[in-house]
């Protein structure tokens, strides 16, 4: 589990740290005038293209742009790899995995009550069995999810639960 965060700062501590950056993307991406320190060939940047299913480059002009696109992105994806993540847990979903976060997912029985109001236990090893709803409390549970009658345009139902659809272009 992660380490509990401090408490948040009031609004002035958060727009004083907020005015100024403290990192930019571009500290990862190599200076512009600087030599590449390791050159994509352009051998290596056609086989990449017909990989990826993408038209080769139709002018040289277009294939050192391409190759230079690459080599920043590969200083970059390398920049990131060399980050130190020793004694850092990888994120297993992208959710709020903090004590509270985690409290907050937890269905308890409050939660369940509804559900298990629904059930009666039978037979003699007491296992739970959900009670089948009528018609007419299926019907009141649905009326009250939806908050509309589903059935009030229709000209015809079938069964009080089912709307009926006559086909062919004739008004019967």
């Amino acid at each position: 589990m992660r380490a509990e965060q401090p408490p948040p700062a009031s609004a002035a501590d958060l727009a004083s740290l907020l005015s100024q950056p403290t990192w930019s993307v571009r500290s990862l991406l190599p200076p512009s005038t600087s030599e590449p320190s390791t050159t994509v060939p352009p051998k290596t940047l056609h086989h990449l293209l017909r990989l990826s299913a993408l038209p080769p480059p139709r002018t040289p002009d277009e294939e050192s742009q391409m190759l230079a696109t690459l080599s920043s992105q590969l200083h970059f994806v390398r920049a990131i790899q060399s980050v130190d993540t020793a004694g850092i847990e990888p994120l297993r979903a992208i959710r709020d995995e903090t004590a509270q976060g985690l409290s907050e997912q937890i269905l308890g029985l409050a939660e369940l009550q509804d559900t298990l109001m629904l059930e009666d236990m039978v037979g003699q090893a007491r296992r739970p069995r959900r009670r089948r709803l009528s018609a007419k409390s299926l019907t009141h549970t649905l009326d009250q999810g939806e908050g509309w009658d589903v059935l009030a345009g229709a000209k015809e139902t079938a069964g009080g639960r089912y709307f009926v659809v006559r086909s062919g272009g004739t008004d019967s």
